[in-house]
């Protein structure tokens, strides 16, 4: 494709050398003819919104907002082929005709989801490159061990708040909690800072007041950004500012908006979704002849059918063109559905235990770079929780849960649960005090998590203890416990508990 605009180039509107092959496209409506993705409708059941629009083909015409038009891939091979077609697609979203001549407007919802940032996500080539260096060597700094250590503590630290009153959202008391602590301490992130981001980040995905929402993120990380120049630390924002690539700090700030995005709302949604599948099919809770399956089993299943980021992955054509006959314009958004794509009824096998074929952490240049780290977070979340709480079932009826409108994400609006009251463990006793030659001070557990959700009382951000080198491995996933006869819920109960003995190695 010798005629294809270099990667960083921004080309005028057309592109002659292809403007002849046009009259050769099957056309496509646009505008009123195309299927909205918002509102409470698609909320509630995207599943046959999906099944409609690939009666149309692998593409369709979608409406993401109100007079936002773009192209969805619900086809998993078409997917295939624009997140690997560098040649033919970019992620420069300046390349949006509508946006940029005013068919769409600064301000509508979904705006801040797409528009282009100075970052790893919107890059092409040499630039996309260069950004992406710079997160997968400071990612790799991580020790998936201490990882999954701190994560066990975050996790107990929140229990040991919410097992007393015997019922809980798991949703906003959990899901979304354990992640918010995590990242603060991957990043560096003061507590006060790590609320406002959390505030910011969930403004954006719901495109509920998605403007302001987007000053208070930029606003904050813009002094997060000051704060490391000044005091550095182990830490991933520390490490990106150390890196080789030289970041600006325009570019920090904006690379640190796709990385702390990707690991708060679509991790608590991740985790919030494994847990609804976990409580409300018995696959899972060691009903069936096979027995139940392990977390990692679970995880796979939710990343197959109900990913929590269900419709991003934005592309935009160089040229015009087509795939599987469908006609696409330059500077069209093109978005793949990775939850539609993920279940297309023409893939050869629906077996998904063990299958990490998915793209749920999309595919091609762009795909996620922490998903190491997010399975890690996920599945600690997942096993402490049935193990400090193995009697914990749904306080509604599975089909009663409500769902977050939007057409990026796949989120519950709350997950309540309720169990029988566990009392929190009594607080460690103090350490004793250093005396000249009697060596360090052992570390103490943590307490139980403050009335700010975004730190531990005795974890500093940045700390060193989890950050140890990166040789390390994570943990073998754990086989299927044998099922135990009884009723039901016994049934489903020991399910749990043996599935916590397997992770414990007990």
């Amino acid at each position: 494709m010798t005629n294809r605009p270099p990667h960083d180039a921004l080309p005028p509107p057309g592109c002659p050398a292809h403007a002849a092959r046009q009259s050769g496209y099957p056309a496509h409506p646009t505008g009123s003819g195309a299927t909205p993705l918002y509102g409470a409708d698609f909320a509630r059941d995207p599943g046959s919104v999906y099944d409609r629009l690939r009666q149309q083909g692998p593409l369709a015409p979608v409406e993401l907002g109100p007079g936002v038009d773009a192209t969805l891939v619900t086809g998993y091979d078409a997917a295939l082929q624009v997140l690997r077609g560098t040649e033919t697609f970019g992620k420069d979203a300046r390349r949006w005709r509508a946006l940029a001549d005013g068919r769409v407007s600064p301000d509508n919802p979904v705006v801040p989801m797409m528009t282009w940032r100075p970052n790893a996500l919107y890059a092409d080539g040499d630039r996309h490159r260069r950004l992406r260096g710079a997160i997968d060597d400071s990612l790799a700094r991580i020790d998936p061990n201490a990882l999954r250590g701190y994560v066990e503590r975050s996790a107990d630290a929140i229990i040991d708040r919410i097992g007393p009153t015997g019922q809980a959202d798991l949703l906003a008391d959990y899901a979304r909690m354990l992640p918010q602590l995590v990242m603060n301490q991957i990043f560096g992130c003061p507590p006060d800072l790590g609320d406002r981001l959390a505030e910011g980040m969930g403004g954006i995905f719901d495109g509920v007041d998605a403007e302001k929402a987007d000053a208070l993120l930029t606003e904050t990380l813009i002094t997060l950004v000051q704060e490391k120049r000044q005091r550095p630390a182990a830490d991933l924002t520390s490490w990106l500012m150390a890196h080789e690539a030289r970041l600006t700090d325009e570019e920090m700030i904006h690379q640190l908006v796709v990385l702390m995005g990707a690991g708060n709302e679509p991790m608590h949604n991740l985790i919030a979704n494994a847990l609804r599948l976990l409580f409300a099919d018995d696959r899972f809770a060691g009903n069936l002849g096979g027995g139940g399956l392990p977390v990692e089993d679970a995880l796979d299943e939710v990343l197959w059918t109900d990913p929590p980021m269900a419709n991003y992955g934005v592309h935009y054509p160089f040229y015009d063109t087509e795939v599987a006959g469908y006609r696409l314009h330059e500077g069209e958004p093109v978005v793949i559905s990775f939850a539609a794509a993920t279940t297309d009824p023409t893939l050869a096998s629906d077996q998904r235990s063990g299958n990490r074929a998915h793209l749920a952490w999309s595919a091609g240049p762009h795909s996620c770079p922490a998903r190491r780290e997010a399975r890690i977070i996920a599945a600690v979340a997942m096993e402490r929780l049935l193990d400090r709480l193995p009697d914990i079932e749904l306080a509604v009826r599975a089909e009663e849960l409500q769902w977050r409108p939007g057409p990026f994400q796949r989120a519950l609006t709350g997950l309540p649960v309720r169990f029988p009251p566990v009392a929190a463990p009594l607080p460690p006793p103090a350490p004793p005090v250093a005396q000249p030659g009697y060596g360090p001070i052992p570390a103490a557990a943590p307490a139980a998590v403050s009335a700010s959700p975004s730190a531990l009382p005795d974890e500093t951000p940045g700390d060193s203890r989890w950050t140890a080198s990166p040789t390390s491995s994570t943990r073998p996933a754990a086989t299927s416990p044998e099922r135990q006869p009884g009723s039901r819920g016994a049934a489903r109960r020991r399910g749990w508990s043996s599935l916590a003995r397997w992770w414990r190695g007990r």
